[in-house]
């Protein structure tokens, strides 16, 4: 069997099974995204539809619909309604027996317009209206085959949205439960019986930004939001709501991009049975002349080489010449291969010492740049290592990563310790704050970049715990300071200031660094340590 399958004719045999395998990939993934496309295009086309038809129900009643979003976002968090409704005309007799029973011969917004109406027929009407919004859309939805349709009212001083008309029903205990960060929560009575209204999120524009084109614009926006989360992968659409010249709000539509159109699949499978049994043929029908005229010749070839490398006797290399007769190119190979074998020894021997030699110089080069960047009195990282960091942080701010900070830290009264009591124990005052500060930041870079100067760089959890590190800092240093038992030049102090990127002032690193090196120096002068 190892025979078999370290044979060439099983290798190049390897080789057109791939080559068919991929040709069949090929062909059938792009038989299926083309059809796809065209699938994905009909959907996208659905979800515009269904938002200009939405829009036209809605600006056929666009006087009702925008008194019923006034007294919405008035009075929303006051109603409580089912969730489990089916039809509105249940809600809506409510109402118009209420209404009846107050104001008899009266007709609602001619005689008597909402406003005038007691709280509990307002009330019954929001719940009415509210009934058959939310059927009206799910009923679109439905009949479109998406999965969400929704209305949703936008507060561009805050960023904020509140979903008038919800693309799914959820209970205040649902809403209690929700996992989602931008979810603006207040306090609800947890029932699962209720319907949950006024769902607000903080949607932030850089991430929701065809949302907020859509709204700021007033125009139907150029692209579709791509959603990949708990919900599902989706494409919304969002159609702006105006009503007599006002911005009223968008009409949310989505798609779910990930369902499969099982017809385009199995074409695309049968397509790809067909090409497969044609080349399996055809491969075939190669294999057996490729055998024929040349695997036999290579096989003699492939046997005096096996034996070179048995008994490593470079008379072999004669034998190879005697077989190698011909003017092809395998012929030819066995000529070239006899002419190797009589200089191979010679050439590993000489690459096996360069191999040495390189290794060695490799080692040596790592040695040393590891050394370069290494501070020779703390150990730490140096002013080398600092520059190198600083570019890495540019080049990760040139790709999106807008997070972190740089903490200066500078020892206090050093020129005073090395007058009075020498330079050696001004060294040792400066690996004693060196310490200190490796202890406290120990998941973050540290670097000595001048005589009583150190920066650290703060990422990932050193960032969100900065506060909290940099009070165990100036604790640890108070210690230090009350400690009796240590020397003069150990009870150490230092200047503390910290920075942390701001897009919004902020154009480089070399701008943190200098607020957070500005901030030491007020610190320092507030301790009078200048």
């Amino acid at each position: 069997m190892d025979k078999k399958t370290n044979s060439l004719l099983f290798k190049i045999g390897a080789i057109f099974f791939v080559f068919t395998v991929i040709t069949l990939l090929i062909s059938g993934i792009t038989t299926y995204i083309n059809q796809m496309k065209i699938y994905k295009r009909q959907c996208e086309d659905n979800i515009r539809k269904l938002g200009t038809y939405l829009e036209t129900m809605i600006l056929n009643e666009s006087q009702g619909f925008r008194i019923y979003q006034d007294y919405f976002l008035s009075h929303y968090q006051e109603i409580e309604m089912p969730i489990n409704f089916t039809e509105y005309e249940t809600a809506k007799y409510e109402f118009e027996k209420m209404f009846a029973k107050a104001y008899p011969g009266k007709t609602f917004g001619v005689d008597v317009q909402l406003s005038e109406l007691p709280e509990e027929i307002q009330h019954a009407y929001l719940i009415y209206i509210q009934e058959y919004w939310v059927l009206t859309f799910e009923g679109a939805r439905d009949s479109f085959g998406l999965p969400y349709a929704y209305y949703l009212i936008p507060n561009e001083k805050n960023y904020h949205v509140i979903y008038m008309i919800d693309g799914e029903r959820t209970s205040p205990a649902d809403h209690v439960n929700s996992q989602y960060e931008n979810a603006i929560h207040r306090d609800v009575k947890s029932d699962d019986s209720l319907l949950y209204l006024g769902d607000e999120y903080y949607n932030d524009p850089e991430i929701y930004n065809i949302e907020w084109e859509a709204w700021f614009t007033g125009n139907d926006p150029t692209g579709y939001q791509v959603w990949d989360n708990s919900w599902g992968h989706t494409y919304a659409y969002y159609t702006p709501l105006i009503i007599d010249g006002v911005k009223m709000g968008l009409i949310g539509t989505e798609i779910e991009v990930s369902a499969v159109n099982h017809e385009i699949l199995r074409n695309a499978l049968r397509q790809i049975l067909g090409i497969g049994i044609i080349l399996v043929f055809c491969i075939l029908g190669m294999l057996w002349v490729i055998n024929k005229l040349y695997i036999s010749k290579l096989s003699r070839l492939q046997a005096s080489v096996r034996m070179y490398s048995l008994e490593k006797d470079s008379g072999i290399a004669a034998s190879i010449e005697k077989e190698s007769t011909g003017k092809d190119e395998i012929s030819s190979l066995g000529n070239q291969i006899a002419a190797m074998i009589l200089e191979l020894e010679n050439y590993m021997r000489s690459l096996v010492e360069t191999t040495n030699e390189l290794s060695a110089t490799k080692q040596e080069a790592t040695a040393m740049s590891e050394l370069a960047q290494r501070d020779a009195l703390t150990g730490i990282r140096n002013k080398t290592a600092y520059d190198n960091e600083i570019r890495r942080l540019e080049w990760s701010l040139a790709e999106g990563n807008k997070e972190f900070g740089i903490v200066m830290i500078d020892l206090n009264f050093l020129k005073r310790i090395n007058d009075t009591y020498g330079h050696e124990q001004g060294n040792i005052a400066i690996k004693k704050l060196c310490n200190v500060v490796c202890t406290v930041f120990e998941h973050s870079p540290v670097f000595r970049i001048g005589g009583d100067e150190f920066v650290v760089i703060l990422e990932n959890r050193d960032l969100r715990n900065s506060d909290d590190l940099l009070r165990e800092f100036n604790e640890a240093l108070d210690k230090l300071a009350n400690d009796e038992s240590l020397e003069p030049w150990e009870r150490i102090s230092a200047a503390v200031g910290a920075a942390y990127f701001n897009p919004a002032e902020d154009d480089n690193v070399s701008c943190v660094f200098k607020r957070a090196d500005k901030e030491m120096y007020r610190r320092k002068k507030e301790m009078k340590a200048l």
